[in-house]
């Protein structure tokens, strides 16, 4: 089931978050999640919003049995986090592997 696998794909991707030290105990503030921008350009960074928008969202959409829609995330990880001093590669793959989970339905 597609559902199952973009599931694990998202452990897969928290699981890299943690291992470079990106994932974050506690939540950016609340006005943080106001954004109207798409990823909360003004507000977080790509990574909190991948770990407190996206993951969530989407997981909540697989909870209640909903569609997911194809998504590329990839393009935009790549630009915004091409300064880090992480070791980003294998986090971008798996972003990758995820849109492309979401684009072959």
């Amino acid at each position: 089931m597609q559902a199952n696998l973009i599931k694990d794909q998202l452990e897969r991707i928290e699981q890299a978050l943690k291992k470079i030290d990106l994932w974050q105990a506690l939540p950016p503030t609340q006005d943080a999640f106001l954004s109207q921008q798409p990823f909360a350009l003004d507000t977080m960074k790509s990574y909190e919003w991948l770990q407190w928008i996206f993951i969530p969202r989407i997981r909540a959409i697989i909870d209640a049995n909903s569609a997911i829609p194809p998504f590329a995330l990839h393009p935009y990880f790549e630009e915004a986090l091409k300064e880090s001093e992480n070791n980003i590669d294998h986090l971008l793959d798996l972003i990758k592997q995820l849109d492309e989970l979401t684009q072959s339905k």
